[in-house]
């Protein structure tokens, strides 16, 4: 996809470390940022010193071919030119893909040497819709659809479906099938018994006959015999 006409958002955050350019007072940077023919600059940070903040957004219009931004960090002077800090390149290919780049990129001085780090938020909002649409010249998401099977003509004389063969689980198993299955006698509940007596049988008369009387008699008192003399 073309990004050519396409807007990009850069955010300068901050510095860190920065070389000092000023031997009595603080310094005062200020941060360039240069993309084709667009340069833009941040507010001087007074008294910054060597860790200035800024919090500022800008936004370019990309070019076709051109993923690389020029920044550069100066201290400014009221009496004398500005002091040149230092400057770096940016990449520009995470944020165009992505659509999301923070990160802190280093500057060089003159001398080649390490003049400190400056931290940027790259945005770009038209990166996941890359994936999804193709946009027109106006910037507007045109969607993309997907593409329609083919179409097959049907015929309007259509004929009844065969008759479907019968099921072996429903055929007979036995030669006379109209015959009702047997059921084995053991099925059938077993007969009535009568149930048992709930009084025993009646053995003797009520009531009861007198008891017949004894013939048993009681044996004579013991005494001496023969009787003694009167």
């Amino acid at each position: 996809m073309s990004i050519q006409g396409m807007p990009f958002e850069v955010t300068v955050v901050a510095c860190y470390n920065l070389n000092d350019k000023e031997w009595i007072s603080r310094q005062d940077p200020y941060v360039c940022l240069e993309y084709g023919n667009a340069k833009f600059r941040t507010r001087t940070c007074t008294d910054g010193g060597k860790n200035p903040t800024f919090q500022e957004k800008f936004i370019f219009t990309l070019i076709e071919g051109l993923r690389e931004l020029n920044v550069m960090v100066w201290n400014s002077n009221t009496l004398v030119a500005d002091d040149y800090i230092g400057s770096g390149r940016i990449q520009l290919h995470k944020a165009l893909s992505q659509g999301y780049d923070d990160c802190t990129w280093p500057i060089q001085s003159n001398s080649g040497r390490h003049a400190g780090e400056v931290r940027l938020i790259l945005h770009y909002s038209y990166a996941t819709q890359s994936q999804t649409g193709k946009i027109s010249k106006k910037g507007t998401l045109m969607p993309e659809y997907a593409p329609s099977a083919p179409y097959t003509p049907v015929s309007p004389y259509t004929y009844p479906p065969a008759p479907a063969a019968p099921s072996a689980l429903y055929m007979a198993t036995t030669p006379y099938a109209g015959c009702p299955p047997q059921v084995p006698a053991a099925l059938y509940p077993p007969h009535a018994q009568a149930p048992p007596a709930l009084y025993p049988p009646h053995s003797q008369t009520y009531p009861p006959p007198p008891p017949h009387p004894s013939t048993y008699y009681p044996p004579a008192p013991a005494g001496t015999y023969p009787p003694p003399p009167y």
